[in-house]
């Protein structure tokens, strides 16, 4: 489904990925965790198209886009939820959502009903249903969360990358964000998560990768690196 293999990306003269690879294999959900720093980020810009890789290559159902403009990788099926939600504060939460669609309703992918893929997202987020007709801009933080994790589902993709989905929320409102990245599993839809809560992450993962440095340190089924006293020490609280 989607595959990275041999990644160096950076900004200006310094790169930030050192040669990664990884996969995000058709209905999983893939984690990635690490340090701040660690690049992370840098990783799912390099995927998206937010940024160019310098070398290596990035194929989406063996496609290649590494270097293409992103709004060609969207065409292809790949949705982005970034860090830092990134919504459209003076358009409303519906509105907001048709952009989502935007690529489907112009007929660069496949159309299918996007008025019932709107209301099918409203009813994964009931808080945004509440909200349809107000604007994303007057949302709290965490509903703006939800809003740009719904806006990359109505792409209907074939991969989303969830870029930090919980940063600055409160507990509740992080609880009610991995409920639903648990509801879309179930739903067997790909995804990509960077997540700084790394045992939430684990727990609703299939397989992760452990990066340092800008390098794959470890990797294996999520299950297995739960119980990893290193990971337990480093990333998940400590070793109880």
């Amino acid at each position: 489904m989607l595959k990275v293999e041999s990644l160096f990306a950076g900004y200006g003269s310094t790169d930030v990925l050192h040669g990664i690879s990884l996969q995000v294999p058709k209905g999983t959900v893939v984690s990635l965790i690490g340090s701040n720093g660690a690049g992370k980020t840098t990783t799912m810009r390099a995927i998206s198209g937010m940024i160019k890789p310098k070398r290596g290559a990035v194929t989406l159902n063996g496609v290649p886009i590494a270097g293409m403009e992103s709004h060609r990788i969207a065409r292809l099926g790949l949705a982005h939820s970034p860090e830092g939600r990134r919504v459209f504060p003076t358009l409303s939460v519906e509105d907001n959502l048709k952009l989502g669609a935007f690529s489907r309703i112009i007929g660069q992918r496949q159309r299918g009903d996007v008025v019932a893929d709107l209301e099918q997202s409203l009813e994964l987020f009931p808080r945004l249903k509440e909200r349809r007709n107000q604007l994303a801009g007057t949302l709290s933080g965490g509903e703006q969360q939800m809003l740009a994790m719904a806006r990359a589902i109505m792409l209907t993709p074939e991969v989303i990358l969830l870029d930090e989905p919980s940063m600055g929320l409160a507990p509740i409102l992080v609880d009610e964000v991995f409920n639903i990245i648990q509801k879309l599993k179930s739903r067997k839809i790909t995804m990509l998560l960077v997540e700084q809560f790394a045992a939430a992450a684990l727990q609703v993962s299939d397989y992760a990768y452990v990066l340092e440095n800008g390098k794959i340190a470890l990797e294996g089924p999520a299950e297995r690196l739960k119980g990893d006293r290193a990971i337990q020490a480093a990333y998940l609280g400590g070793v109880h």
